[in-house]
């Protein structure tokens, strides 16, 4: 048998490895943790959030089916959406409204990421009314209760931060009567300042898990964070406090992933005897 020439091995190789990183890309993947919650009210036990993040415009198949179709085959209850739906250079809704319209018999909260601050900086182009109407709650600096029953939890939400405009102060205001608050923030940043006012989780995306990934030791870079992030990916703890950090669905500057395919992320909350973990 005829050795292989490296020249042969090496196109061999790179033929695997971009073989590998178009299967990455395409991908999809359930992420689940269970998180305990001081006082969760009983009709809360069990209560399953569905973390969506980081779409950046991108289809998985036609009109979503693929990705709508791999949602609805999962249990939850509340969907939560930690921004950068769309591209800030050449904003599109419209793929993020074709996933969430098919999702409203659930209630949806959405935060801006900062391609949703770019679009509006860059092409005035905002989309907190188009959510709206498909019924989807913007959550920019503000809370609203959610309810079962005579129970109720608080989902918070603040602006993105790298437009400067984030109020975890406002966010959290009327929300001191004792249930839960739930906190929605496109990057890590409210963690230090949420942990030190005892909420029990933050939602966050951004960093795509830093979309290449090296095993033992995680994202390389992330936007706005440098070279290997503190909170790149995954479940973070601090004192009563959770932070997940969504891996997400799309991709920013280079349409590729390694070690990090596109997730989604479900959330199930239990009384503070549970543990959080993946």
């Amino acid at each position: 048998m005829k050795p292989l020439s490296r020249r042969t091995f090496l196109l061999g190789g790179g033929v695997a490895l971009a073989s590998y990183l178009a299967y990455e890309v395409k991908s999809l993947r359930v992420v689940r943790y269970t998180v305990p919650v001081q006082n969760l009210p009983l009709p809360f036990h069990g209560f399953t959030i569905l973390h969506l993040s980081d779409l950046h415009q991108k289809l998985f198949g036609r009109e979503q089916a693929r990705l709508r179709e791999f949602i609805n085959q999962q249990r939850f209850d509340m969907v939560a959406v930690t921004g950068d739906l769309i591209n800030q250079f050449q904003p599109d809704l419209e793929p993020a409204l074709t996933l969430l319209h098919g999702l409203t018999t659930k209630p949806i909260f959405f935060v801006n990421g900062n391609n949703e601050s770019g679009a509006m900086v860059r092409h005035h182009y905002q989309i907190s009314d188009r959510l709206k109407r498909v019924g989807v709650a913007t959550l920019n600096n503000r809370a609203l209760p959610l309810v079962r029953g005579e129970f109720h939890l608080w989902i918070a939400g603040i602006d993105d931060p790298s437009n400067g405009r984030d109020r975890l102060d406002l966010a959290l205001s009327g929300t001191g009567d004792g249930a839960p608050v739930i906190l929605l923030s496109h990057c890590s940043c409210p963690f230090p300042r949420a942990a030190k006012d005892g909420l029990p989780l933050v939602l966050t995306g951004h960093t795509h898990g830093g979309q290449i990934r090296i095993p033992f030791v995680g994202a390389l870079w992330a936007p706005g964070m440098g070279l290997l992030p503190r909170w790149d990916y995954g479940a973070f703890r601090e004192g009563k406090t959770t932070l997940i950090v969504n891996g997400g669905l799309g991709e920013s500057i280079l349409p590729l992933r390694f070690g990090i395919p596109p997730e989604i992320v479900l959330v199930t909350l239990t009384s503070s005897k549970g543990a959080a973990g993946a």
